[in-house]
């Protein structure tokens, strides 16, 4: 045997020739690259921003700015009261653009064509508007002490029956109110009504219907006081609108207005040197008083209109 030390044999690492460890601690990390992303379909999808369910849901319930209420519509366009165009829409009775509207305040464009069920206009067909010549004393609307409303005239013994029209109906009695006033010391054409349309049609803000009175007067009126009447004059801070006014004879003057504030016509004749002694309401708009006696009544007809 020979003294001399064999060599261990070497180990073949796994998998091919050995390789040096790398330090791992010494070598700089290298990040993965970015990938790119992929471009938005179209601008609109890059401007939009990103919104809630809810957000989203307000969004497309929240009303154009330029959408008003169907209720408020329907009063211009003189279909009804707003009071009444709710009742209607609760009740399924309005179409909008041929879609029918239950819910209120419901905002539409304001050149919606609107249109009324069937038993809306039914409903209005059957309600009363009443001419009364109400006699001095009687106040036209709400009570006061030591006066009635002119509205406990209206009865049956005191229907015009030469006028014609339909017997006197109790149910015409609910609901029935003076569209317009007539002061407790005056006396002429008062007319009362269960329609929304013709109440807003005679006292609504943008009325256009004249009045036309007979004023008796006393005193001496200034020297440009006949056009002041005319146009001119202010009450409460407020110019009048323009009227009509004539002398008939040396004590009586016609006007003819198309507003009616409080005590209008006998205020404007204080300012300018009068005093009314009589004042009687002989039209509105084309229906007049005619032959219609003190404290009677009677029905309009389906050939009169205001």
């Amino acid at each position: 045997m020979s003294d001399t030390p064999k060599k261990p044999a070497q180990r073949k690492p796994l998998g091919g020739t050995l390789t040096a460890r790398r330090d791992v601690s010494a070598a700089p990390r290298v990040r993965p690259p970015v990938r790119a992303q992929k471009p938005l379909r179209n601008s609109r999808q890059a401007a939009a921003p990103v919104q809630s369910p809810t957000a989203t849901a307000a969004a497309s319930t929240s009303p154009s700015s330029d959408e008003v209420r169907i209720s408020k519509l329907m009063a211009e366009r003189g279909l009804c009261s707003r009071r009444e165009a709710d009742s209607y829409i609760e009740r399924g009775w309005v179409f909008v653009d041929g879609e029918r509207v239950s819910e209120l305040g419901t905002r539409t464009r304001p050149d919606a064509v609107i249109t009324l069920a069937a038993e809306a206009r039914v409903k209005q067909a059957a309600r009363a508007t009443i001419l009364l010549h109400k006699p001095v004393g009687y106040v036209s609307g709400q009570p006061e002490p030591g006066y009635e409303p002119a509205v406990v005239l209206i009865g049956r013994d005191s229907q015009w029956r030469d006028a014609g029209g339909p017997p006197f109906n109790p149910a015409h009695l609910k609901g029935l109110a003076p569209a317009g006033r007539l002061d407790i010391d005056s006396t002429g054409l008062l007319v009362l009504t269960q329609d929304g349309r013709i109440a807003r049609q005679l006292i609504g803000d943008d009325s256009e219907i004249e009045k036309e009175y007979l004023v008796r007067v006393s005193g001496e009126i200034m020297a440009n006081g006949l056009a002041l009447l005319n146009h001119g004059l202010q009450l409460d801070g407020r110019p009048l609108r323009p009227a009509k006014v004539e002398w008939l004879n040396s004590d009586q003057l016609r006007f003819i207005l198309r507003e009616g504030r409080k005590r209008q016509i006998r205020r404007m004749c204080e300012l300018v040197g009068l005093r009314v002694t009589g004042l009687k309401r002989v039209r509105i708009g084309q229906v007049r008083l005619g032959e219609l006696p003190p404290g009677k009544w009677r029905y309009l007809r389906d050939d009169e209109a205001f």
